[in-house]
């Protein structure tokens, strides 16, 4: 599963800096067995490369009063790119947008994770912004109860 520009220790690199980006490069070279100043070189190399994106804090949604996260199926009104992307440059203004994807094998056009306060929060959010929305003729909201399963780390390694 690996590409060609990439060897064990670039993997391994990787590996270690998605579970903790906090990690030093002193210690990522101890880690992966190399001295500090390759470490850094490889390191850059998979910055520049679009291998690592960004590196970034995650933070805990129910410290932050976050305690209300919606799994929402939006249907739009007609398939056109026009359609789809004035939709797109919307809802990329709205924080409580998480994440959102284009789909296929269902009813949606896209599914939506919005992480809010509470369902009073939700609710101004869906009538206020969502709805509003040019094209979005359905929504179809989930509520989590808990996370079973949540990962930020993509199997590399494997």
């Amino acid at each position: 599963m690996t590409t060609p520009s990439l060897d064990k220790i670039d993997i391994k690199l990787l590996d270690l800096l998605q579970r903790d980006a906090s990690l030093s490069n002193l210690e990522l070279a101890d880690k992966v067995g190399l001295s500090a100043t390759p470490c850094a070189r490889r390191v850059k190399r998979l910055n520049d490369e679009g291998f690592i994106r960004r590196h970034v804090a995650l933070l805990s949604p129910d410290k932050l009063g976050l305690s209300l996260t919606a799994h929402v199926s939006i249907t739009m009104d007609r398939h056109t790119p026009d359609r789809f992307e004035q939709f797109e440059e919307t809802i990329t203004q709205f924080s409580e947008v998480v994440d959102c994807v284009v789909v296929t094998g269902q009813s949606a056009d896209y599914l939506l994770t919005i992480v809010v306060k509470d369902m009073k929060h939700y609710e101004s959010f869906l009538l206020g912004k969502l709805t509003r929305i040019a094209g979005v003729t359905g929504v179809h909201s989930s509520f989590e109860l808990r996370k079973v399963v949540q990962k930020t780390e993509l199997p590399i390694g494997n």
